[in-house]
């Protein structure tokens, strides 16, 4: 080797650049830790919102901004983003750094629909499940309650948007939305009542079964007080239980409206 020119001509050229390197990286990291790139401002934005009703700068503080680490070079913006998301009612966070000493911070908050499940977690308007303070939630309005089994929280909020929707004409609003392990649907009406529809048989068989209650609804309410459950899992009925409803004795003609309406009576 040390006969060969050329060999040794490649290998001093490979230790100058290497050298060269290690310079160039030395010099990089001494100029990186420089107390002119010491991040002073971290400004919070917000992304589609005018303003953060619940996030403020006291819960950023004690949840996110003590977890920052390094400078305007070194910082993980990738650690950052989680650490923001991580904060009660923080549904998202986008960061960026900005010449020379600042990150940018955009912060999508939570809006809670209603309370998901018996944990006292909330659902959002777009289906997530979140943790949070349950009395800052409830607010503005008491929150409907919502529940079925896991990653069914978007098909339950559809469900409600469309029952809202059908009850509407009787100015019926849901108040509770369940649906059970084996995916059927019990509705709770701002009137008290309780309303069984059942499983999906076919896509339209929930709207079926609604049109079915709207339909014969007035007519109950003439003859029946505070009811507290239908069940319209039948096919060309219905059964009812309300406060103070008697079966009639054996052999006695029932109501003609109760008869006519193919209700099953139940105490």
């Amino acid at each position: 080797m040390w006969q060969d020119a050329k060999a040794l001509n490649a290998t001093a050229s490979g230790i100058f650049v290497l050298t060269l390197l290690a310079c160039i990286a030395a010099g990089v990291w001494w100029v990186a830790q420089r107390p002119m790139f010491t991040l002073r401002t971290i400004r919070i934005e917000t992304i589609g919102q005018d303003e953060l009703k619940h996030v403020n700068h006291l819960t950023l503080r004690s949840n996110a901004l003590g977890r920052i680490k390094g400078n305007f070079f070194t910082t993980n913006l990738d650690a950052v983003r989680q650490a923001f998301e991580s904060v009660p009612w923080v549904r998202r966070a986008t960061v960026r750094r900005e010449w020379p000493d600042q990150l940018i911070v955009a912060l999508e908050e939570h809006e809670a629909l209603g309370t998901w499940g018996e944990d006292g977690k909330l659902l959002s308007t777009k289906g997530d499940v979140f943790t949070a303070n349950l009395a800052e939630a409830e607010e503005d309005h008491t929150l409907p309650e919502f529940d079925g089994p896991d990653g069914s929280e978007k098909e339950v909020l559809s469900r409600y948007d469309e029952l809202r929707t059908w009850f509407a004409p009787l100015k019926l609003v849901p108040e509770a939305l369940s649906l059970s392990g084996r995916y059927a649907w019990t509705v709770k009406l701002n009137n008290g009542m309780s309303v069984a529809l059942g499983r999906e048989q076919t896509s339209t068989t929930l709207k079926e079964r609604v049109d079915r209650l709207m339909g014969i609804y007035p007519q109950l309410v003439e003859h029946l007080q505070n009811i507290e459950t239908i069940d319209m899992r039948y096919q060309n009925g219905l059964a009812l239980s309300a406060a103070g409803l008697k079966i009639p004795a054996e052999g006695a003609k029932p109501k003609a409206a109760v008869k006519k309406n193919n209700v099953k009576p139940q105490h």
